[in-house]
């Protein structure tokens, strides 16, 4: 008797999904998401907020987006994703379903059910599609875990540290300002 196959899903099964359904799609597998908490939704917008009000007084030419947001990593496969915090700085990547490749710069805020994903999944489909930089914000934790792919470093930092982006010179985000 044959072993039972298992199902290999697709975007378009991403966008079948109910009204107000959050999944990831990776490696053919859907990701279901619980709504973040309100601490979660507080760091992710402040952080969003901190990170736009540079790139607005710098007058760069990237773009800062918060979830939910559509990337998919690799344009030849079938990586969907909703990072909490992304900033994209090839603005051919962008169309208006969302980002197409390796944003630059991805920050997730860790839930108790995203835990597994964050550290472990993401961060390796982060590193191989080309993502230059990396942020794990675990207020559980109170801890900031920054890789650097371009450089392959990796810092901690606590919740009263000033973290410094490695994709921008002067940017640096003092999270005692940032938590709840």
């Amino acid at each position: 008797m044959p072993l039972p196959q298992e199902k290999v899903y697709t975007i378009d099964d991403i966008y079948n999904l109910p009204d107000g359904t959050r999944a990831e799609l990776i490696d053919g597998q859907i990701y279901y998401m619980a709504p973040p908490s309100r601490r979660h939704q507080r760091i992710a917008g402040k952080l969003f907020t901190s990170i736009s009000q540079y790139i607005d007084s710098k007058k760069g030419s990237c773009e800062v987006y918060i979830a939910p947001f559509a990337v998919f990593l690799n344009t030849n496969d079938a990586k969907y994703i909703e990072p909490d915090i992304c900033v994209i700085c090839d603005s051919n990547k962008l169309t208006d379903n969302g980002c197409t490749g390796a944003p630059d710069w991805i920050i997730e805020v860790v839930s108790p059910g995203s835990r597994r994903m964050d550290y472990f999944i993401k961060l390796f489909k982060y590193r191989s599609a080309g993502v230059r930089e990396y942020w794990i914000v675990d207020p559980e934790k109170n801890r900031i875990t920054v890789w650097n792919f371009e450089t392959d470093d990796t810092d901690e930092f606590a919740f009263s540290d000033q973290v410094k982006a490695g994709i921008y010179t002067d940017l640096t985000i003092d999270f005692s300002q940032i938590q709840l």
